[in-house]
């Protein structure tokens, strides 16, 4: 077949792309690896196996210390609550995530403050006044420590340039000693985590789970009380609950993707149609919008979401289209808090997941889901940086045409209505997911003078005139731009890679649905309860052998494979999972081979997404 320079021109540019994300991938894993080799490093130093939990305030500062963190009474307070009894491994990591280590630069700006006149010194008596009495108090005794350090304070001064670099070289090498003795420990060697088996000190075979990056399970005790908040340390182990070791081999091939779901039949159907968007946050966790659904009568309908394929600049990949979506509909029974599952969109058509069914009339809750396993933090180094603005030959700054390019894929995505406008209520989802903050009626009403806009809406050329008065604050510093186009899952090339914009459509044959997006935030409990109910409800079912009170849970749809693991027991279990031998498979753990801690009366979630999945489970 013959080709033209061009043509070859192409390949090559394809094959060095291929190979750049392939190799992307393998830093990933290698970062994420490193990572959860310091978190086991550090939880080893303290307790006896990474199967054991945290059982108290201090053990929990005393491990974040040995992680190189150096926690506060008030951080320690934020993640055990007086509802907390026991933090296990999986928490432990998830709280690292969030809980970022002290730089030197954010040291000294913090001393910077005390030493006004930039001395580099701070007098011993005021760093007493000062720490004994503001903010988190410091005993004497704490800060007696600070300045008897020999190295850093003469002449009744502390040195604190000199105090900085002793605490991240002190830091570092509490993070170095436990690595250390995790290397030099044959028996701790056998742990290398996600690889090898570990024999813990109540003689389980049990490789150590990674956290799932969309669900914590320790954040809000008072809101999920079936994620084992009521563990005490005197449970039996999992050995006890079984009259032995048992394991289990279940074999999975993905379902095909049938054309179940035909919008066009249903094309004269009323039709109600909102858009929204995963996002993925900094410690894995995803956020995404949340809907209320309102059926005047009863009546068919039919449910549907899918990736957005939204105008994209030519030749930038569109990485989100590749992402799983699920959309989960509860009944609102008199509270909000009193849902109740009704079904999930478990037919396939493409890219499109959909449901039909009856609904009787009332409010429903739409709940988006992603597993996580397509969604995943970018770890590919960025060659370039886009420019985001520049000045005319007038002298007056204009944003750059790929910029331009850039915010009208934003507008698209967060229109939800798809009117072509932005409401108030649109344009404060955007403010909420870029700033925190809200646009009130006021703030409104002056962006109604400034910006152009259409029956009180936000039209594209105000969007795009909203951003550049934002340059022109900043006197062309894209500082801000960034900020906002990263918290909005755009890289510095300007490419969409940690975000999925999805469109969720309602059709109802004898009445006009109506949707409403309520919120931006996390999965929560219900959601979590939604998912491993639908599973346990439609899955097939595998008891344990020799446990029979364990229960594994397996659906599939495309090529998205759910598993749950009910245990229905009085006690904890540890199941070990391997999918060494599946095919093609990506875990939302990220590993292989891991270990899941299962309360008594309770179930867990597992994603995969994959071909082929071989599971080899033993308790």
């Amino acid at each position: 077949m013959a080709s033209s320079p061009e043509d070859n021109a192409s390949l090559s540019v394809q094959k060095v792309t291929h190979s750049e994300s392939s190799q992307a991938k393998k830093s990933q894993h290698a970062e994420e690896a490193i990572f959860y080799m310091n978190c086991r490093a550090a939880y080893l130093t303290v307790l006896k196996s990474s199967l054991e939990n945290i059982k108290s305030k201090e053990q929990l500062s005393l491990v974040l210390q040995q992680a190189g963190r150096n926690p506060s009474q008030k951080t320690v307070n934020r993640y055990w609550t007086s509802q907390t009894t026991t933090l296990n491994f999986d928490d432990f990591c998830t709280i690292l995530k969030k809980e970022k280590p002290a730089t030197k630069t954010e040291l000294l700006k913090a001393f910077g403050k005390i030493d006004t006149d930039n001395t580099g010194y701070i007098l011993h008596d005021e760093l007493y006044k000062i720490l004994t009495t503001r903010g988190e108090k410091m005993t004497r005794d704490e800060v007696s420590a600070i300045i008897k350090q020999a190295d850093c304070n003469c002449s009744g001064k502390l040195d604190y340039n000199k105090f900085c670099e002793l605490y991240m070289t002190t830091s570092e090498q509490c993070c170095k000693t436990a690595r250390d003795k995790l290397e030099v420990d044959s028996r701790l060697r056998q742990q290398q985590f996600g690889s090898q088996a570990e024999t813990s000190s109540e003689g389980i075979t049990s490789p150590v789970s990674k956290p799932s990056p969309r669900i914590s399970r320790k954040t809000d005790h008072k809101q999920a009380p079936t994620k084992g908040d009521n563990k005490t340390p005197s449970r039996p182990s999992s050995a006890q609950s079984c009259k032995e070791s048992t394991s289990a081999t279940i074999s999975v091939g993905a379902g095909s993707s049938r054309n179940t779901i035909e919008p066009d039949t249903m094309k004269e159907w009323p039709c109600a149609q909102s858009k929204g968007c995963f996002y993925l946050e900094d410690n894995g966790e995803i956020i995404s919008h949340k809907y209320k659904l309102h059926l005047p009568q009863r009546s068919t309908v039919c449910i549907t979401i899918k990736p957005l394929n939204i105008r994209q600049v030519e030749g930038k990949p569109c990485h989100w289209l590749s992402v799983d979506t699920v959309l989960y509909i509860l009944k609102e029974n008199e509270t909000q808090e009193n849902l109740q599952l009704v079904s999930f969109t478990d037919q396939q058509n493409k890219e499109t997941f959909g449901w039909r069914g009856e609904l009787g009339s009332g409010i429903y809750w739409l709940l988006p889901f992603t597993t996580g396993c397509r969604l995943k933090k970018a770890k590919a180094q960025i060659t370039r940086e886009a420019k985001l603005v520049y000045r005319g030959e007038d002298g007056e700054l204009a944003l750059t045409k790929e910029f331009r390019a850039t915010l009208l894929d934003i507008f698209e995505t967060i229109d939800l209505d798809g009117n072509g406008l932005l409401s108030l209520e649109e344009y404060n989802f955007f403010e909420l997911r870029t700033s925190g903050e809200k646009c009130d009626e006021e703030a409104w009403a002056v962006c109604k003078e400034n910006f152009d806009m259409k029956k009180n809406e936000l039209t594209r050329q105000g969007f795009m005139d909203l951003n550049l008065m934002e340059a022109n604050d900043r006197e062309g510093d894209p500082t801000d731009l960034w900020v906002t186009l990263l918290s909005l899952g755009y890289n510095k090339a300007l490419e969409m890679t940690e975000a999925c914009p999805f469109v969720i459509d309602i059709y109802a044959e004898k009445c006009k649905p109506r949707i409403k997006a309520m919120y931006l935030e996390a999965g929560s409990w219900q959601l979590n309860r939604a998912v491993c109910k639908s599973v346990v409800n439609k899955g097939e079912a595998k008891v344990v052998d020799g446990c029979e009170n364990v229960t594994v849970y397996t659906y599939k749809v495309g090529r998205r494979i759910t598993s749950v693991i009910e245990n229905k027991s009085e006690n904890k279990v540890i199941i070990h999972v391997n999918n060494e031998q599946s095919k093609n498979c990506l875990s939302n753990r990220g590993l292989t081979v891991f270990a899941v801690e299962v309360a008594p009366k309770s179930t867990m979630m597992l994603n995969v997404h994959q071909l082929t999945l071989v599971i080899f489970l033993s308790t």
